[in-house]
């Protein structure tokens, strides 16, 4: 029995690309050809190539398949590899399902974790700010994450923090000293009512002076020079404040 190259394909249930392809990649050997030229595949070509098919359908790579050669009737070793494999994407794919869900129940943005993403006011959060919490799920631990997206869930919006958004790159002195003045409460009570938020991030895969340098550049970077001087001015008022208490407790 002779078939045709386009015969073989119809009769593997597979195309025409994909023989030419196992052909190119080695998986199937050249069939010998006609007096005419064409070539004429036998029956040992449809085995292989309804093996290739089957292993295909399974999930196989055709890389694996070719590393399996002659074994690939029955890749005892390789099947219970392939099974683990597929597990742990079912699992995965399951996560992303339950995250989806979330997400177009929450109108989130999917850019952002799960436990981020359902926080109220996610989907209105400035760009800047979304940016910099994605640079922050890299690089800090899950402690951490889990207490700043606690954080997001608890703490309602300060109208400093519009004013923050909008604040002009080309914005005065004063303008800057006195949003940071006003922003200071505000962080204040954060820092009060999530004081995890101030401990160094001891559990950050990279370490806390990573983390601590990666925040630092993130923020010079997303956000304009007027809004970067804010952060500064708030951070120098807060060593300020703190000043006094640390002094009355050395004399004690």
């Amino acid at each position: 029995m002779a078939w045709s190259t386009r015969e073989i394909a119809e009769l593997a249930g597979t195309s025409l690309r994909a023989v030419r392809h196992y052909h190119e990649i080695g998986l199937l050997p050249e069939p010998g050809r006609r007096s005419n030229g064409y070539k004429q595949y036998g029956v040992a070509h449809l085995v292989r190539l309804l093996r290739i098919k089957r292993l295909v359908d399974l999930g196989f790579s055709l890389s694996r398949i070719a590393e399996l050669g002659e074994d690939d009737h029955h890749p005892g070793e390789a099947l219970r590899t392939l099974d683990a494999e597929l597990g742990a994407t079912i699992e995965r794919l399951q996560r992303a399902r339950v995250e989806l869900g979330l997400i177009l129940r929450h109108h989130a943005p999917a850019d952002l974790p799960a436990g981020l993403a359902r926080a109220p006011g996610a989907a209105e959060m400035p760009e800047a700010d979304r940016a910099l919490v994605l640079v922050m799920t890299r690089v800090l631990g899950p402690r951490r994450l889990d207490a700043y997206a606690e954080m997001l869930r608890s703490v309602p919006p300060d109208p400093t923090d519009g004013e923050f958004d909008a604040l002009p790159a080309d914005a005065g002195e004063e303008a800057r000293q006195d949003l940071a003045e006003r922003m200071v409460p505000h962080i204040r009570r954060i820092q009060a009512e999530h004081p995890e938020m101030a401990d160094p991030p001891a559990d950050a895969p990279r370490g806390a002076r990573s983390a601590t340098r990666i925040a630092a550049a993130a923020i010079r970077e997303l956000y304009n020079p007027a809004q970067v001087d804010v952060f500064r001015r708030i951070q120098q008022l807060l060593r300020a404040e703190a000043r006094p208490a640390d002094s009355r407790t050395h004399t004690t």
